[in-house]
């Protein structure tokens, strides 16, 4: 009786994998031959939105000031813009540095929270009763936009139909080490095929939380960010489809963050995201199934995006189930000569499938040398399945307990005495440009 259960297992988890398999390959094919879907770029306003940036905060004092300068040189009309800093219960020297720029800019107007509920999702809640935009954008303390970043963003939301907007992240701190490399081949894929080929197949393009904007008006009738659960994100993004709104996505609109430089924190932001997106996974499983704003394109999609930090769990169990299964002489699954071709055709194109999808992403980007790294993510495989499955089993324990979750901001590594200068430097600049 146990085999047979160990046997279906091991079917299920090739069935899964296949069916992954089939997804990625489309993704890569539709950016490899298909026609890019058109963004929003070529629409004109006379009169843009008024945005609020809201910028999350918690001990940033090495890497604010880099954010902030981005934002002053970003080509928005300063008369509808306004920054929100979330000074989330901060101990360094973020609040003051923060005073010190809402004294130059009056646009600038931090939020300064002293309080126990620490968090992203509370700190973005209590900053949009405050904000006066329409339009709600988000940046990482550690991102860095492009000048044309706001501009690029905000015009999509002339639409009707369109609840939130993201743009694409690209890490700055690329050729650090060899893990910051490996990031950016996976960000390259993410972004330039997997988000693009959803957005052109008209599925599902995720909300990152950073890099994107949301309508204002649309997330408080929702109730605001839950803060009960980490990824605050992808739940906005499941909020919106289920409730009739549309995601779309700015391949153009690009934003450089600081990728982690050890794998020790790689491996616990790793792990927080597979909690934090397994717990929408329970939540939101069932609403999207029902939902009768969702056509079956975006419920198929849906569904298989909800299970992406839950299969490598499945994987894990599964080389455990087939270790047991070897030991016990129980490996036969299926008979017939057609079993050698399966195999051999799995293993040389499913397993790789995350791996020919960043190539394509590659060649898109036009840096195909990077591609002698992509042997090296067999083993980032295995540490994010660990982590990955370790969040997995975090979530199923906050489900069981109905314990509190806390926030864990990503350590930062830029230099806290060279982001100063920087500031300073391009403060003494602007200055002289003006005159003063």
């Amino acid at each position: 009786m146990v085999v047979n259960i160990l046997k279906i297992y091991m079917i299920f988890v090739i069935i899964i994998m296949l069916v992954y398999t089939v997804r990625h390959y489309l993704f890569a094919v539709n950016r490899l031959s298909g026609r890019q879907r058109m963004y929003y770029n070529d629409i004109i306003s006379s009169r843009m939105k008024r945005i609020s940036v809201l910028i999350p905060m918690h001990n940033e004092e090495q890497v604010l000031s880099y954010v902030l300068e981005a934002l002053l040189e970003c080509d928005y009309d300063r008369d509808r813009l306004e920054i929100i800093p979330i000074n989330d219960n901060s101990t360094d020297r973020t609040r003051e540095l923060l005073d010190a720029y809402h004294e130059k800019y009056e646009f600038i107007r931090p939020l300064h929270r002293d309080c126990p509920d620490r968090g992203k999702p509370a700190g973005l809640n209590d900053a949009m009763e405050l904000a006066t935009g329409e339009i709600i954008i988000v940046f990482d303390a550690d991102y860095r936009p492009a000048r044309d970043m706001l501009k690029q963003l905000a015009i999509a939301f002339e639409d009707p139909e369109v609840g939130a907007v993201m743009g694409r992240v690209i890490p700055y701190n690329t050729n650090k080490n060899l893990l910051t490399r490996l990031i950016n081949l996976e960000r390259s894929g993410g972004y330039q095929v997997d988000q693009q080929a959803r957005y052109n197949l008209r599925t599902i393009p995720q909300y990152g939380g950073t890099v994107g904007g949301f309508r204002k008006d649309v997330m408080l009738d929702m109730g605001g960010f839950n803060p009960l659960v980490l990824a605050e994100d992808t739940e906005l993004t499941y909020r919106l489809y289920t409730h009739g709104w549309k995601v779309v996505y700015a391949n153009s609109a690009e934003c450089y963050e600081e990728a982690p430089e050890t794998w020790e924190v790689r491996g616990r932001q790793i792990r927080r995201w597979s909690r934090g997106h397994n717990q929408v996974l329970f939540r939101y499983l069932f609403r999207t199934i029902v939902s009768t704003h969702m056509n079956l394109r975006e419920k198929l999609d849906g569904i298989l995006l909800l299970f992406v930090y839950a299969i490598p769990f499945f994987l894990l169990l599964g080389q455990m189930v087939s270790l047991a299964l070897f030991f016990l002489g129980e490996m036969d699954l299926f008979a017939g000569w057609w079993v050698l071709l399966f195999i051999g055709v799995y293993c040389s194109f499913g397993n790789f499938a995350p791996f020919y999808q960043i190539g394509t992403a590659l060649v898109l980007d036009g840096i195909k040398g990077e591609v002698l790294l992509l042997p090296l993510l067999m083993f980032n495989f295995y540490f994010y399945m660990w982590n990955i499955s370790r969040g997995f089993l975090d979530a199923v324990a906050d489900i069981i307990t109905k314990r509190k979750v806390h926030w864990a901001k990503t350590k930062r590594f830029t230099d806290s005495a060279a982001s100063a200068a920087r500031g300073n430097k391009k403060e003494e600049k602007r200055l002289e440009k003006e005159g003063l």
